[in-house]
């Protein structure tokens, strides 16, 4: 079983949040409607800006506990490099 790791964003050069899902489509839509208790939700983190997936979720879970662990201005590279606008990319995983 595949899995994604994803990075969401409350705006442009906004507060982040790093993740892993087997199913991104679901996640994705559940952090956008709140459905998520937590910092997602506390901080109104719902922008979808950059996603990467895995053949294998331990792989996935690997990925994103590394992403989880660099700084900031790492994490922002990884993102402007893909996707430079900050653009919310739910809506070309649907």
């Amino acid at each position: 079983m595949g899995g994604w790791v994803y990075i969401l964003a409350s705006q442009p050069n906004g507060v982040l949040y790093v993740g892993v899902t087997a199913d991104l489509v679901r996640r994705i839509y559940e952090h956008r409607e709140g459905l998520v208790a937590g910092f997602t939700k506390r901080y109104a983190v719902k922008r979808l800006v950059w996603f990467e997936r895995h053949d294998d979720i331990v792989a996935a879970i690997g990925r994103e506990k590394a992403i989880k662990e660099w700084r900031r201005a790492y994490k922002v590279r990884l993102i402007v490099a893909g996707n430079p606008q900050w653009d919310d990319l739910y809506d070309s995983i649907l």
